[in-house]
């Protein structure tokens, strides 16, 4: 079974990849929750290929990351759950509910450190905010990221499968969460108790800078809750709601080459040649 997920990995993932960004490309055109300001193709060439650059970056300095480390915690009996010998069911579960969480913490982290926040600023200067977006991450805060998955890994020792899942999960609900897309009030407010929502997700995309660092969550929506985060509804109504970052405004930031150097780049406020504010 390990062998055969290991060998399928790649292809389980992009397969899910493709589905998700069919199906979600379908139904934002079809229900959108708000007008784009700029074209699609425009930024999806280079949030995407940021995503590319990410999926290399990954590959070539952290081979082992994921799957292959699941599998040298699982031969050599390293992490948690092997010396509490689980059952693979539980150990699967366990995995993604504490893969969730360490997203949440990573995410608020990012946004705490300025070191971090500045690599991490970049997913938020997207003008606008669809399923392109959640794959729009620096090569730098995408790596820190696939550290801190290893370590969990390491840490824990979950079954190769659960790795699997977390990490396709993780980019499934990623595209979601980030989608223009419109559902209806009362689908969203069901969802809303277990999943993050697109509408909940976008306040976390707004200009201002206290509902920006609110609802932190990718997957499970009860983090924000549990932890002091959530917050259910902006200032604004969503199809008038301010997104971004001040001062990270202006078509040539959706260039894929303006994208890699912003993180060495200071904001253009007016009157000021500071720092963007941070949490």
């Amino acid at each position: 079974m390990n062998s055969l997920v290991a060998d399928g990995e790649f292809a389980i993932r992009l397969g899910v990849f493709l589905g998700m960004l069919a199906t979600l490309a379908l139904l934002e055109t079809r229900w959108p929750r708000r007008v784009l300001s700029v074209s699609r193709a425009r930024r999806w060439v280079s949030n995407f290929g940021i995503s590319l650059i990410n999926t290399a970056v990954l590959r070539l300095i952290l081979p082992v990351a994921g799957v292959g480390a699941a599998l040298l915690a699982k031969e050599q009996g390293w992490g948690l759950f092997n010396l509490l010998a689980l059952p693979s069911w539980l150990a699967i579960l366990l995995f993604l509910i504490v893969f969730d969480l360490t997203i949440y913490f990573q995410h608020r982290l990012f946004h705490r450190v300025p070191l971090l926040w500045r690599l991490h600023r970049m997913h938020h200067t997207d003008p606008d905010v669809d399923l392109s977006t959640g794959n729009r991450f620096h090569p730098l805060s995408f790596l820190l990221s696939g550290l801190i998955k290893l370590a969990l890994v390491l840490l824990l020792g979950p079954p190769l499968v659960a790795v699997v899942l977390a990490e396709v999960v993780l980019n499934a609900t990623s595209m979601f969460n980030h989608s223009n897309l419109r559902l209806p009030p009362g689908l969203d407010r069901a969802l809303r108790r277990v999943l993050v929502t697109p509408d909940m997700h976008r306040i976390h995309h707004s200009l201002d800078d206290t509902e920006h660092n609110r609802n932190f969550g990718f997957n499970f929506s009860w983090w924000d809750r549990l932890f002091g985060t959530y917050q259910d509804q902006a200032a604004l109504p969503q199809q008038t709601l301010r997104l971004g970052i001040e001062g990270f405004q202006g078509a040539g930031l959706i260039r894929l080459a303006a994208m890699l150097v912003q993180p060495w780049q200071n904001p253009s406020l007016p009157g000021s040649a500071g720092e963007a504010s941070q949490p």
